[in-house]
């Protein structure tokens, strides 16, 4: 396994579910030391820097560190766990899934249940298991079992989703790729610009809680205050039985995608341009996409001060929101190519023409 994929691997496998991403973020940060300073904000966020020439202007490289998950909200007499969803999940891809619950004392594993189908009356076969009829079974034969093993209100829930490659290996397989890979993304543009010069200073963040309102993007960007912006995030791929490409336009293996639409951010006229005429230099595909639910980390950093010029750039992924994605590895190296050549063209003149 070479170094891209071994950092694909690790991110995506470690626990972060929003507001606990502690175990990914270490991963992040480990993977940037040696590539720049690290700053941090005071929610959990991770952010390596490096400059190029003084006073060029701030370029933020954005991916978000949480995954969709679930929290223990209550344990039941019999030693079921009751549970909040954490970010956007649709029932029907949650049953009879697997967890792991992070205890003080270490992961628990656990399935999601609900009723089984035979004991349903025919009217309820017909609809779809509510969230709030759904339970974790960890296996606990009380509540006091369930607290012995170190369980309690609040413990992240992550699904069970591992990092493989497919029977074709440049099909890449896990759980949280809505994020993980754009904070690779981040890491692997500093490791290409270590050693080649830049007109600007990058910031390679990992962003929390972006799944429930795009939290740390509003901290980070505080702290940063950049003069550009890049959110690094997923286009949902529609090269599927039963999807349109006016649903989805992103297909695996067809390059990366720009998103020019979605509801939290219009790509910026300008730097959407940009991205256009550089990957046309470089001879890299271009796949174009929108989205008119949900939002990404771009939503925050464009309104930041009196406005930063912003765009969401990122790779097609089937699956998303679910415990087991798939991406493809082109898409990721093109991105990789695209993001450096880009950076390299954001020097002071071209900045100051966006923001006028």
């Amino acid at each position: 396994m070479d170094e891209t994929l071994q950092l694909l691997k690790e991110l995506a496998e470690a626990p972060g579910v929003s507001g606990q991403e502690e175990a990914v973020r270490q991963v992040m940060r480990r993977h940037l030391e040696p590539l720049g300073e690290i700053l941090t904000d005071n929610l959990g966020s991770v952010i390596g820097r490096k400059a190029g020439p003084s006073g060029g202007p701030k370029v933020v490289l954005a991916g978000h560190l949480d995954e969709i998950g679930f929290m223990v909200t209550r344990i039941t007499d019999e030693g079921f766990l009751k549970f909040q969803t954490i970010g956007g999940w649709w029932e029907q891809v949650m049953l009879a899934q697997r967890v792991e619950v992070y205890t003080r004392q270490g992961p628990v594993i656990g399935v999601i249940g609900s009723k089984p189908p035979h004991i349903l009356d025919p009217a309820e076969r017909t609809k779809i298991v509510e969230k709030k009829a759904m339970f974790i079974d960890i296996g606990a034969a009380s509540k006091a079992e369930a607290e012995s093993w170190g369980v309690r209100p609040g413990d992240a829930v992550v699904p069970v989703g591992p990092f493989a490659q497919m029977r074709n290996p440049d099909l890449l397989m896990s759980k949280a790729w809505d994020n993980r890979f754009g904070c690779a993304l981040a890491v692997e543009a500093l490791r290409h610009l270590r050693d080649q010069p830049h007109p600007n200073i990058v910031y390679a963040v990992g962003n929390v809680q972006e799944e429930v309102g795009l939290r740390g993007a509003m901290t980070t960007t505080n702290l940063i205050q950049p003069d550009i912006g890049i959110a690094l995030d997923t286009g949902i791929a529609g090269d599927m039985p039963g999807v349109s490409v006016d649903d989805a336009a992103g297909k695996l293996g067809g390059g990366p995608v720009l998103l020019l639409y979605d509801g939290s951010l219009i790509a910026h006229t300008g730097l959407r341009n940009l991205v256009i005429e550089v990957a046309e230099a470089a001879g890299l595909p271009l796949q174009f996409d929108k989205i008119a639910g949900g939002g990404t980390d771009g939503g925050r950093i464009h309104l930041f001060g009196a406005g930063v010029p912003t765009v969401v750039l990122g790779v097609p992924v089937r699956y998303i929101h679910t415990h087991t994605a798939i991406m493809h590895r082109r898409d990721f190296d093109q991105s990789v190519q695209l993001l450096v050549a880009l950076v390299k063209r954001l020097d002071a003149a071209t900045v100051a023409r966006l923001k006028s």
